[in-house]
């Protein structure tokens, strides 16, 4: 009884990994970390976003059709969408506990190789059937990735700075969309060496499996990981790593931390249905909802960019053209994110990005001039892409650090549900209604975010995440 006791009272008096971390200050070495993990996610974007940009060369080489018989039509582009949708969804609901069990060091490595092959090998694909089954493998390693660097990027940082790093990540990471839209509008309308211009930019893609050994170097696991599965020392001597750094950085001694903040060893194994329990259940609700009518949104828009300018009489040279300049505003949604991301609530940083999205993109839907057709895209893809920069921070921060990456995976599923769909959706509203309907449909998913988040969606700016998941 006494041992105990004097265990209990040296942990409630040595400070948490938590109280360590929250009081570091911001710091190039936090950037560069950062940005490594950004990395691995930069691959899965250009992977997401890359389908909008080869959609035009898959169907002009006959590989797919623009629209689509049936939800099962395995020849309409819709299901080159769907087939990676649906891997995600998987791998996000049934290999998200991978990262709360084994870790997110371990995980985002792994997740990375996983992508990186099968989408080479979707690349050499002949046949839809064989696309498409590739595809849904690449979106078992984004699935498991995305929620990966969430959660990464949310423990490894200071509350007070969390979501301006976790929005610098975005900015990072969206670099990979005018990326993937310049070699696009280079390499698609080509043949090269006998191969067309669309598995390059695919096989390019791919390249992420040789950077990802040269990242996870000197990347360190998540302390807050660690202290939950009650792996103190490790923890420890990672935050002493990481203050060491700051202290050479900044010069300065570091303010003293603070004592009695929860312990995420404190916390319990976690289980699955503690997201549907207590203050968890609201925000389970609020967030499977967002996920759902958010890809309405940013793939809806994003991954038909090229086609819908198509639908509209526009040649193929200038949708590609016109889509290239849209893709180079997707940056201006993250540096919007990053600068306002601890100066505005996020949760009304989100309401805004989906009114801005419902308005112009019904405008979009309606254009028919160049310059109304760029102003109103461009506002569409910064609205989306700030919106995107800000719930990856928001939805890691409210659960706890034992069920974080579980929950993540699970409200962030939804996401990938609808993405199966939205592509069909798409396809038959163009084919009986038109471009306009299709932004009907978007502007009215918008609408159920504004209401779900507005009402349902807790402050979070600053608080720590321990703070936040009592």
């Amino acid at each position: 009884m006494y041992l105990e006791k004097e265990v209990a009272t040296a942990n409630a008096v040595e400070p948490t990994v938590s109280a360590r971390l929250d009081r570091l200050p911001p710091t190039r070495y936090f950037r560069g970390l950062v940005a490594r993990i950004a990395i691995g996610g930069w691959f899965e974007f250009y992977e997401m976003f890359m389908a909008a940009y080869i959609s035009l060369g898959l169907i002009h080489s006959g590989l797919y059709r623009a629209t689509t018989a049936s939800m099962f039509d395995v020849n309409g582009f819709a299901s080159f969408l769907g087939s990676f949708f649906a891997g995600m969804f998987v791998g996000t609901v049934a290999l998200g506990g991978f990262t709360d069990r084994l870790g997110r060091r371990a995980v985002f490595t792994a997740a990375m190789l996983i992508y990186s092959v099968a989408t080479f090998a979707a690349a050499l694909q002949v046949t839809p059937v064989g696309m498409n089954a590739w595809r849904f493998v690449a979106g078992l390693g984004i699935g498991v990735q995305l929620i990966t660097v969430d959660t990464y990027i949310s423990e490894l940082t200071p509350n007070h700075a969390r979501g301006r790093y976790s929005a610098f990540s975005m900015l990072v990471i969206l670099t990979s969309v005018p990326t993937v839209a310049v070699l696009s509008y280079l390499l698609v309308p080509q043949t090269i060496f006998g191969i067309e211009g669309w598995r390059w930019v695919m096989i390019i893609g791919s390249a992420g499996a040789v950077l990802i050994w040269f990242m996870r170097r000197g990347l360190p696991e998540s302390p807050r990981w660690l202290e939950s599965k009650g792996r103190d020392a490790e923890a420890r001597a990672i935050v002493d790593e990481i203050e060491r750094r700051v202290i050479a950085e900044t010069g300065q001694p570091l303010a003293a931390p603070a004592l009695g903040t929860p312990r995420a060893a404190g916390e319990g194994s976690g289980s699955w249905f503690e997201m549907w329990q207590g203050r968890y259940l609201s925000r389970t609700i609020m967030l499977s909802c967002f996920n759902f009518f958010q890809t309405f949104g940013v793939y809806g828009f994003g991954a038909w960019v090229p086609v819908l300018l198509y639908t509209k009489g526009i040649t193929l040279t200038h949708s590609l053209l016109y889509t290239m300049v849209i893709a180079f505003t997707t940056p201006l949604g993250a540096i919007g994110a990053m600068y306002f991301a601890e100066r505005v609530q996020r949760k009304w940083q989100l309401v805004g990005c989906a009114l801005v999205v419902a308005v112009a993109g019904l405008l979009f839907g309606a254009a028919r001039e160049p310059l109304p057709i760029l102003l109103c895209g461009a506002a569409v893809t910064i609205a989306n892409n700030w919106l995107i920069g800000i719930f990856h921070t928001y939805q890691a921060e409210l659960y706890p650090t034992r069920i974080r990456a579980r929950a993540v995976g699970f409200v962030f599923s939804w996401s990938r549900v609808s993405s199966i769909f939205v592509g069909f959706w798409v396809a038959a509203l163009l084919k009986y209604s038109g471009v306009p309907a299709v932004f009907m449909l978007i502007s009215s998913a918008m609408l159920v975010i504004v209401v779900m988040v507005g009402v349902l969606g807790p402050r979070t700016n600053g608080v720590r995440l321990e703070e936040l998941s009592q």
